[in-house]
């Protein structure tokens, strides 16, 4: 059964919704867990690494003096409560950009995703991704997978620093703001329940993400139309 979105602009869920879970919970996090403590000591003069340590350590309430031990004991216990703290994000982006520069790391798509979003975008729709990961390491892992490069098929990019809490309505007013379109214009897709509830009070059209063999394949998506992938999804783009 389809479910007619009519929007200007689709705004995308990653983990869940374009890739699988493992993509991230396997293949990403087992590739920074081994790098944070040499991509620290690396990088400590970097701000942007020197702000994320100091970061975890008031949000750890660790010394100032801590060393990089028990910076990345926090962090892996963040990563196994797969806890969405910004500077544990911060981190990982910048682990995963150096990671797909070099070709070690490859994004692959649950094989609905990459057709819909080339012909979504290819009849004028706009195309724009909020997820806990960094802008940093959404750039990155569209730019090597397994269907090339697709960095260009997007036109804007939101995490929890430049836009919020996914489970939070402000969030999505403000990157409705940021767009520049109104918020009847746009259409969520996501595959967590909460986040389409608050994409929906701030007006956005709402799709939930029921795929097989995912976290939340079986939850309640009350009055949110759903689909299983997005050969079921007719897309109307409107002006």
């Amino acid at each position: 059964m389809s479910v007619q979105v009519a929007a200007r602009w689709v705004v995308l869920d990653i983990e869940g919704t374009l890739t699988a879970t493992s993509q991230v919970h396997v293949v990403l996090y087992d590739y920074a867990r081994p790098r944070l403590g040499p991509w620290i000591d690396e990088h400590g003069e970097d701000p942007v690494v020197a702000e994320a340590v100091a970061q975890v350590k008031a949000e750890a309430g660790l010394e100032a003096q801590a060393g990089t031990d028990a910076v990345v004991a926090v962090l892996h216990s963040w990563m196994d409560a797969d806890r969405k703290a910004t500077p544990l994000k911060t981190l990982q982006g910048l682990i995963w950009s150096e990671g797909y520069a070099r070709g070690e790391l490859t994004t692959d798509y649950f094989p609905d995703v990459v057709p819909a979003l080339r012909d979504w975008r290819a009849r004028g729709a706009r195309l724009a991704v909020f997820s806990s990961g960094s802008v940093a390491a959404q750039v990155a892992s569209f730019s090597n997978t397994t269907s090339g490069d697709l960095r260009g098929l997007f036109a804007g990019h939101f995490d929890t620093v430049n836009a919020g809490p996914k489970r939070e309505r402000p969030s999505y007013e403000a990157i409705a703001g940021q767009l520049g379109a109104g918020a009847g214009q746009i259409a969520f897709f996501s595959d967590v329940p909460a986040e389409l509830d608050a994409a929906a009070a701030a007006g956005w059209r709402t799709v939930g993400v029921a795929r097989a063999g995912e976290p939340f394949a079986e939850a309640d998506f009350g009055a949110h139309p759903v689909v299983s992938g997005f050969d079921e999804v007719e897309l109307e783009v409107i002006a």
